[in-house]
């Protein structure tokens, strides 16, 4: 009865997964340029896609489906944090649109409960997306000045050396 929200929730686990891996790479990279603001910003949205797979996989087992816990796309090598902004914007707004579209789907399907989770889910990477925007966006002004400021301050507030 459920088969297509299951499908549908599946799709989304892998790319929660696919999200959280992208993230924990992104944070390693940044953490060893430095970037600890950044980095840390990219390791609190990987543990809150975490709480999003979990989320959708206690749905996926309510409605009787197996949790299919494989990552929808494979890791990218990426090492430039301009780039890294742009690529999390990019999974950022796929979400959104995939989301909105499997909301809709859960409707047609008298599927309330999933319906409402979709739409959870496109809020929360509409948030996602906004913060990743704006540090994109102070990258873009203040270029390599603004990821050096960000070396200083991930040094425990110590004063940049004279």
């Amino acid at each position: 009865m459920h088969d297509k929200s299951i499908e549908l929730l599946n799709k989304a686990i892998g790319d929660e997964l696919a999200a959280i891996h992208q993230y924990m790479y992104f944070h390693f990279r940044l953490d060893d340029l430095g970037y600890t603001p950044l980095s840390n910003l990219l390791k609190q949205t990987a543990i809150q896609e975490m709480g999003h797979a979990e989320t959708i996989a206690e749905r996926i087992l309510f409605l009787g489906g197996e949790v299919e816990m494989a990552a929808s796309t494979p890791v990218e090598k990426i090492h430039e944090a301009e780039a890294m902004l742009e690529k999390a914007k990019a999974m950022e707004q796929e979400s959104i649109g995939d989301y909105n579209r499997f909301a809709i789907e859960c409707a047609q399907n008298a599927d309330s409960a999933s319906k409402k989770l979709f739409e959870d889910l496109v809020a929360a990477e509409e948030a996602h997306f906004d913060q990743f925007d704006r540090q994109a966006q102070f990258v873009e002004r203040f270029g390599e000045r603004y990821l050096a400021l960000q070396s200083f301050q991930g040094r425990g507030g110590e004063e940049p050396p004279a």
